[in-house]
C-alpha cells in the first residue's frame, strides 16, 4: 500500500481520490480516442476500442474501470460525438440502438469484469492475464454479436459483428497482455 492512507488498491494502483478521478478521466479520454482510430466496416466499425476498455479494467480496477466507460456512453447519450463513426452515422440513444449497441454495453461489462479480476489479484499470473483478456473480448462479442443479430438475424450477425475481426481481436488481445504484464511487473508490489 502506498504512504497515502487514503490510497485505494484498485486494479493494478493504489490510487488515491484524485488519482482514481485522474484515471477514469483519462480512461475515458483514450476510449473516445480509440473510437476514432478506425477501419471502416459495416455495420459495425474496426476501432482500438476493445483494447482500450480491457486496459483500463485491467489497470483501474472494477469500480473506475467501468465508471470511465459509464462516462463515455454517458457522454454519447447526450449527443456528443463520442463513438465510432459519429456524427456521420448518427449521435445520441439514435446510435446506442443501432448495429453497435451490444458492444457498448459489452464494454461496461467486459470493464467491469476484467477490473474485477485485477482487484481480486486473478491477473498475477500470465496466464491469468491472458484468460482475462480473452474473456473480456469474449463479453464484448457476446452482447455485441446477440444485439447485432436481434437486428440482422444470427447468421447476418456473425458474418459482420464476429468473423471478420478474429486477427483483430487476436492481434489486439495480444497487445494488451504485453501491456498489462509489462505494467504489472513495473508497478505490482
Amino acid at each position: 500500500m502506498s504512504a497515502n492512507a487514503s490510497a485505494i488498491k484498485s486494479g493494478l494502483f493504489d490510487l488515491s481520490p484524485a488519482q482514481r478521478v485522474a484515471g477514469i478521466l483519462i480512461g475515458n479520454l483514450l476510449l473516445i480516442l480509440s473510437a476514432k482510430i478506425q477501419i471502416p466496416f459495416w455495420p459495425v466499425p474496426m476501432t482500438m476500442q476493445t483494447f482500450v476498455v480491457l486496459m483500463i479494467g485491467a489497470t483501474l480496477g472494477a469500480r473506475a474501470g467501468a465508471a470511465a466507460v459509464a462516462l463515455y456512453l454517458f457522454e454519447g447519450g447526450l449527443n456528443f460525438a463520442v463513438f465510432a463513426g459519429t456524427p456521420e452515422r448518427g449521435i445520441g440513444f439514435a446510435y446506442m440502438y443501432g448495429p453497435t449497441g451490444g458492444y457498448l454495453i459489452g464494454f461496461l461489462i467486459a470493464a467491469l469484469a476484467v477490473g474485477f479480476a485485477s482487484d481480486k489479484g486473478w491477473m498475477k499470473s500470465l496466464a491469468g492475464n491472458i484468460g482475462w483478456m480473452l474473456a473480456g473480448h469474449a463479453i464484448m462479442f457476446a452482447f455485441g454479436v446477440g444485439w447485432l443479430a436481434h437486428l440482422t438475424g444470427f447468421n447476418a450477425a456473425l458474418a459482420s459483428g464476429l468473423y471478420p475481426f478474429w486477427l483483430a481481436t487476436a492481434l489486439k488481445t495480444a497487445m494488451a497482455v504485453a501491456a498489462y504484464e509489462a505494467l504489472r511487473r513495473r508497478y505490482a508490489a
